[in-house]
């Protein structure tokens, strides 16, 4: 790696195939796209269906559709593939199949590691009537789960592609401090990874609170992730404004529309040049194919604004040691939440493009 760059790792869903669980819950053949597919514009001038370009409708259990995605993000400056793992407890797993298959094939040749969405699946995360119902509980069974884990995800530690820092694998927990024995859980890998020949384990904590970061590292994590997407409105809006949007969403159960055009900024401070605060870039967001109105919007992102945001997310990093520069992106292809880089009708390459001009222009 040379020494001026900064590591992007962009979040992958691998969510964009048929499995019988989401038959089962919501009608044969349900992926990613059915929701995307079924979208409607919200109100005037609201950005709805979003279209594939490129790579069209895809199905991740095809190689070559994983193949082209890893060439066009390494050609725009992306290190690698931060792959969603879904391990439930006692063994369950889902949505593995388009990982195991790029783990046992060696294809593509592209960088990947692995985020533990630890978190329990309930409807109203993937439909508009905001209903509670579970779908599957994430368990923490205790420290024999804990080792099956790691000795399943062992085969991609040892993988030659799977990201490093400071030699050790990068291995990402969604939310941290709802693991109530964590520390317990860290502990336990690490000491498995130094029995099977790693150096440990580089555990990295995501947080949507910069008031967690300290709770986080000091349960024996390495790093925090900073996602500041859900709690900007602080930094623009009067007490007024924040006080509707808030019983709009208590009462009214409505989401928030927001201008990106000004939210950027507020994205990443200065705190991410810490080496141990590893800060994310957000192309757009739009929550509103999975839950309706319900779901926060936010409008005016195009390619031009984007690329600010990553040039002064680049800037705050590019200070830290080498290995130290990680900045997540968010998302590769969370098509049904908004926020992707993958070519859309619209604006083609165009968030492509930015990202890679921004690299370019801050090295």
């Amino acid at each position: 790696m040379s020494d001026n760059r900064v590591r992007i790792l962009a979040t992958y869903l691998p969510q964009f195939h048929p499995i019988p669980e989401n038959d089962e819950w919501w009608g044969k053949g349900f992926t990613e796209w059915t929701n995307v597919g079924k979208a409607k514009p919200l109100f005037r001038g609201h950005y709805q269906p979003r279209v594939p370009a490129d790579l069209g409708y895809y199905d991740l259990r095809l190689a070559e559709v994983r193949q082209q995605q890893a060439d066009m993000a390494r050609e725009y400056g992306v290190e690698g593939f931060c792959y969603w793992h879904y391990w439930f407890g006692n063994g369950k797993r889902l949505l593995e199949r388009p990982f195991n298959e790029v783990l046992a094939s060696g294809k593509p040749d592209f960088p990947f590691c692995l985020s533990w969405a630890n978190h329990s699946w309930q409807d109203k995360q993937f439909s508009k009537e905001g209903t509670e119902r579970m779908l599957i509980e994430q368990q923490y069974p205790g420290e024999a789960d804990y080792v099956a884990h790691f000795n399943a995800v062992l085969p991609a530690f040892k993988d030659k592609r799977y990201i490093r820092v400071d030699d050790k694998p990068l291995f990402q927990i969604y939310i941290p401090l709802k693991f109530p024995e964590v520390d317990k859980f860290i502990q336990c890998w690490q000491r498995e990874a130094k029995q099977n020949g790693l150096e440990g384990i580089h555990f990295v904590g995501q947080t949507h609170l910069e008031a967690e970061t300290n709770l986080i590292l000091q349960r024996g994590f390495d790093a925090v992730n900073v996602v500041r997407l859900y709690h900007f409105h602080s930094h623009h809006y009067s007490l007024p404004e924040r006080a509707f949007i808030k019983i709009r969403r208590l009462w009214f159960k409505h989401g928030g529309i927001f201008d990106y055009s000004k939210l950027y900024k507020y994205f990443s401070d200065k705190n991410d040049s810490q080496e141990n605060w590893y800060p994310c870039i957000i192309p757009n967001w739009d929550h509103s194919p999975r839950s309706g109105r319900r779901g926060n919007i936010f409008i005016n992102s195009n390619p031009e604004v984007f690329k600010k945001h990553v040039k002064q997310v680049l800037e705050i990093v590019k200070g830290k040691k080498p290995d130290h520069r990680i900045v997540f992106l968010k998302s590769w292809n969370e098509w049904a939440e908004g926020n992707y880089m993958e070519p859309d009708l619209k604006f083609g390459r165009g968030y492509l493009e930015a990202l890679k001009e921004a690299i370019d222009e801050t090295r």
